[in-house]
């Protein structure tokens, strides 16, 4: 199934996405990104990065009945240890 310009993804119902949030070591804050789609955000907290996350699903899933029913949020942090 196509639309204009780009593929429309249709996730099967009861499925769920992932993103992978990450400290941005850059501008400070947080970035996510989904791992299968080309979704991506960026927020100063946790609680702005779950709603920007929650937006971002809305946009790009245009229809309810297309969108996962559950977003997971994977946080990954680096950690440095002095020997």
């Amino acid at each position: 199934m196509t639309g204009v310009g780009r593929e429309v993804v249709v996730p099967p119902m009861n499925s769920e996405i992932i993103f992978e949030v990450s400290d941005d070591e850059v501008d400070g804050g947080y970035s996510a990104r989904a791992l299968v789609y080309g979704i991506h955000t960026q927020a100063e907290t946790i609680e702005e990065m779950r709603d920007n996350i929650r937006e971002t699903v809305e946009c790009y899933f245009d229809e309810a009945s297309t969108r996962p029913s559950v977003v997971r949020l994977h946080f990954v942090r680096d950690e440095v240890l002095a020997m």
